[in-house]
């Protein structure tokens, strides 16, 4: 038993170092390590592309042992150092490759002399030297992943949280130096925490031992006491607390232009354009359980609506002010909706999502084609769209454009919330759940669903308005499939049916590329990497809504408690 056990671990390490060694040759070949590689996490210490390309090793390592068996046996070092060399290996045949055969540069494009510097630490002229460095440095990590089982489970979130609020925070230096700028504080005192890019080794230290003491507080103390207080509290005192936060929240949301200036206030514009746009859609796909793939179709037809009513160009039909031609778009965004509601009525899963995504292409391809050019433009699209005034004021810098989003935005967390704890929230449930079952209760399907497609086209509508005015032009490409698959990556990541989940997944999917625009390129790569793990990992989302969350977790329970029962049933037959 124990031999067998011991081929099944070896095979599980060399599985997984050959599965490491495949992504980490992968991402050097196509040029990540070292556009990564260009900005620092810990001042002159550690890289983004370092630490992109060390932690092959290290999941690797941790892969190679089975989690239950990995601390009992005594020969997880082994496995970890088996998951290294085999990480190593490839990324040795690479270096290797470009003097064997030195064609290659023509072929991999992406394999320069500069990654070459990166595989070997800086030793490219002495290439054993810098692949013994390299071989050495992966068998290291490798041992550490398997360590990693051996600790107790109390002390590897700690370290975990402690590891990636550092690296998050010497990631976004940039960022949070500016914000400190701005916010008056001394520049010399940013500088003693921060260098020209990333942070310094010494605050590193400080910020990973701070993140990790408070995890490891809530986890021993804070987490019990915050549950016995939720369990003691009255109920209407927690109603005011939840309040007292969300105002908190919303004073928070209010003075971020006020610190962070033009900048912030740009990207967080296009969050929150798709965190509008994430609202709608999750009524639909996250409430009533419809995936639309042409979601877009209605982000672009409230836009084209309000570029024709208010544009200043030969295009213009009628020259309406921005507040009269709003409601018109949201209208017809609406109406678009339950247009293509009515046909799709019968239609469920897959085959829906195929009839949502011509619907969507079928808009834009109108929108180039030369049949609607006299009337919207074509491929040059519409210029000079109206702005919107208040008081007299032209809305034009992005702080003031901000604060119009930001209203649009909780207006319809507003609207999306009372709407999921309504009767009508409660039948999309239910017909998300089982549609044969829901109509058999007595829910009428056909309004149901024309529901749930009209309300999401009108947000849609309302951020395609708002881009249109925002942008003062429109342009075909700016509505392509891409952005459906965009705002249904950021309410999956974010949790389905959470509206919490939406805002998270904005910031994540849309604000976090924009502020790392140098990695522009390989932002879908990271998409897929990103819902893959999100799939395995956490498929409830990462701040998914409590009733998704119960479903997925009862699941889990139950199929815990199923193999359980198999399981003493196969060992004592005689209990039967």
């Amino acid at each position: 038993m124990a031999k067998n056990n011991s081929r099944e671990n070896l095979r599980r390490a060399i599985r997984a170092g050959l599965i490491a060694g495949l992504v980490a040759v992968s991402i050097s070949a196509i040029g990540m390590v070292e556009a990564f590689n260009e900005r620092d996490v810990i001042t002159n210490v550690l890289t983004l592309g370092q630490v992109l390309l060390f932690s092959t090793a290290l999941v690797g390592g941790y892969l190679a042992v089975d989690p239950k068996e990995g601390a009992k046996s005594g020969a997880t070092i082994l496995y970890g150092s088996i998951a290294g060399l085999l990480t190593a290996i490839p990324l040795i045949g690479l270096i290797y490759a470009t003097v064997l055969f030195p064609d290659i540069w023509d072929k991999l494009v992406n394999v320069s002399p500069t990654l070459i510097e990166i595989l070997t630490f800086g030793q490219a002229p002495n290439m054993a030297l810098g692949s013994l460095i390299l071989l050495l440095v992966m068998v290291v990590l490798g041992i550490l992943g398997v360590l990693f089982h051996l600790l107790p489970e109390k002390v590897k979130k700690p370290i975990l949280v402690g590891a990636a609020v550092t690296l998050t925070v010497g990631t976004f230096s940039g960022v949070i130096q500016l914000a400190w700028i701005i916010a008056i504080i001394p520049r010399q005192i940013v500088r003693l925490f921060f260098g020209q890019q990333g942070i310094w080794i010494w605050a590193a230290v400080i910020v990973f031992i701070i993140s990790a003491a408070i995890t490891a507080w809530w986890q021993s103390r804070g987490q019990s006491s915050y549950q016995e207080w939720r369990t003691n509290v009255p109920e209407d005192k927690e109603k005011r607390l939840r309040r007292s936060l969300v105002l908190l929240a919303v004073f928070i949301a209010l003075i971020i232009p006020i610190l962070g200036g033009s900048y912030h206030s740009e990207v967080l514009d296009v969050v929150l354009i798709f965190t509008l746009m994430g609202l709608g859609l999750n009524i639909v796909v996250g409430f009533a359980g419809l995936l639309d793939l042409g979601y877009v179709a209605f982000f672009a037809i409230g836009a084209y609506v309000m570029g024709l009513l208010t544009t200043t160009s030969d295009l213009g039909i009628a020259g309406l002010p921005f507040w009269v031609a709003l409601p018109i778009a949201v209208l017809a965004a609406t109406t678009a909706g339950i247009m293509l509601g009515v046909p799709v009525l019968r239609m469920r899963g897959d085959y829906l999502a195929i009839v949502t995504l011509g619907f969507g292409e079928i808009i834009r391809v109108l929108a180039l084609s030369d049949l609607l050019k006299p009337v919207i433009g074509g491929a040059q699209g519409i210029l000079n769209v109206g702005k919107p005034e208040i008081f007299g004021l032209a809305i034009v810098k992005p702080e003031y454009w901000y604060y119009l989003i930001l209203a649009c935005v909780i207006l319809a967390a507003f609207v999306s919330w009372r709407l999921r704890d309504a009767r009508l929230g409660r039948q999309w449930m239910a017909m998300r759940e089982d549609e044969d079952v829901a109509e058999a209760t007595g829910i009428r399907l056909v309004s149901t669903k024309l529901l749930a497609f009209a309300i999401g086209a009108a947000f849609s509508g309302l951020a395609g308005a708002i881009f249109a005015s925002r942008l003062s032009s429109i342009f075909p490409h700016s509505f392509n499939l891409l952005i459906s698959i965009n705002v249904l990556c950021l309410i999956i990541v974010g949790g389905l049916g959470s509206l919490p989940g939406v805002v998270l997944g904005s910031f994540i999917l849309v604000g976090v590329p924009l502020y790392l625009s140098e990695f522009t390129e390989y932002r879908l790569l990271i998409y897929g990497v990103l819902l893959i793990a999100t799939m395995l990992v956490r498929p409830e989302g990462l701040w998914p809504s409590a009733v998704r969350k119960r479903e997925l977790h009862a699941e889990g329970d139950e199929a815990a408690h199923e193999g359980s029962v198999m399981h003493r049933e196969d060992i004592h037959p005689l209990t039967r």
